[in-house]
């Protein structure tokens, strides 16, 4: 990837959709001279790739957006999480930072050294990181502006054994683990959710993974603002570790698809937003 090339795209959908797929964690790119500063040889950077990469999720969210009765916007990482990893928080809040997977990674999903000890995070957060958290923000701002709200669903897969890598990697790893939020995630996304992905297998709340991902200049501040993480299992639809997709991606799609077309285009007081002319 060149300097030039972006490192983030945001992918217009329909005027009135509230619905924003965020899709953080499906690239592999690695500009060249942030790959000078990888202590890994090739063929073992892309078995970390393998091992670390959400693959084939940005398919899946553009198969549901064009599933979708109404389409989302959809803000899709072009660059591996080995760059930067844009949903960790940039400070002492992130608990990942203590395997060495703060929002710039020192380790590997096997604990093995990624960059040396002492490696100064700051160029690559400053590069990378707080562009990237700009364009999040005013894409949400622009959901907020055109419908009175946005629902973010952060679209991820995981593999179907843990990784040492995982703090939280003893519970349930149910085919479809939804992450949620006590503030910005409400109980009827939730179980949107459930119902739109039942028939992909069982569905899971918090468990391996928790949370969401929401902006910080609205996170727990700003109820408009819903948000709710989806993170499928891979054995449901690839080969692990990071072999091709199969027939579940598009079983994955159509869910996802029925879970954005469960969110109605409503702002916070149900007023309902005027079809976009263009539709």
């Amino acid at each position: 990837m060149t300097e030039s090339a972006p490192s983030f795209a945001l992918l217009p959908g329909a005027a009135e959709s509230p619905v924003l797929l965020h899709v953080p964690h499906s690239a592999r790119a690695i500009p060249a001279d942030v790959r000078d500063g990888i202590v890994l040889d090739d063929a073992a950077l892309e078995r970390e790739l393998d091992h670390i990469t959400d693959a084939h999720t940005a398919e899946i969210a553009e198969r549901a957006a064009a599933l979708a009765g109404i389409t989302p916007w959809r803000f899709e990482n072009r660059l591996s999480r080995l760059v930067v990893d844009p949903e960790r928080f940039p400070d002492e809040r992130e608990e990942m930072a203590a395997v060495g997977m703060g929002a710039v990674y020192t380790r590997t999903t096997h604990r093995g050294e990624l960059r040396p000890a002492g490696t100064d995070p700051e160029p690559l957060v400053a590069r990378w990181f707080r562009p990237y958290a700009r364009a999040m923000t005013e894409a949400v701002a622009g959901r907020l502006a055109a419908t009175g709200r946005a629902v973010v669903i952060d679209v991820h897969s995981y593999p179907s054994e843990p990784l040492p890598y995982e703090l939280h990697g003893t519970g349930p790893r149910p085919p479809v683990c939804l992450g949620t939020d006590a503030f910005h995630t409400p109980p009827e996304l939730t179980e949107a959710a459930r119902k739109a992905f039942a028939g992909c297998g069982e569905t899971g709340l918090d468990s391996p993974f928790a949370g969401t991902y929401v902006p910080l200049d609205f996170y727990g501040t700003d109820a408009r603002v819903s948000a709710l993480m989806v993170e499928i299992r891979r054995d449901t639809y690839m080969t692990e570790p990071g072999g091709p997709a199969g027939a579940g991606l598009e079983r994955l799609a159509t869910a996802l698809a029925a879970l954005v077309d469960a969110v109605p285009t409503t702002d916070p007081g149900d007023r309902a937003v005027p079809p976009s002319p263009s539709r």
